[in-house]
């Protein structure tokens, strides 16, 4: 399932992009989570991300160890295709 990830850094990992990003890259593939896109934007939050994860349990798990590591925090909320509204739709 894919999930779109709205993040802010906590200053002190802001200049240490490397560092972070390589870190968060390897715990996500030891939870089975693929990062698809990560782009940085201007507004109420620093980044958003788009990652493919086998469940909810493993964003959960990535989300409490990119906490724990003191980043920053995130929000997550699952990405519906069109072929996924399609389904739903069929269902009405």
């Amino acid at each position: 399932m894919k999930y779109v990830l709205l993040g802010n850094l906590n200053p002190e990992w802001a200049t240490r992009q490397k560092e972070r990003v390589a870190a968060a890259t390897a715990k996500a593939k030891d939870l089975g989570v693929k990062i698809e896109a990560m782009h940085y934007i201007h507004g109420p939050y620093d980044y958003v991300t788009v990652i493919d994860a086998p469940d909810a349990d493993a964003v959960v798990a990535f989300s409490l160890w990119y906490i724990n590591k003191g980043y920053g925090r995130f929000q997550s909320s699952p990405a519906y295709s069109g072929a996924d509204i399609e389904r739903a739709l069929s269902k009405l």
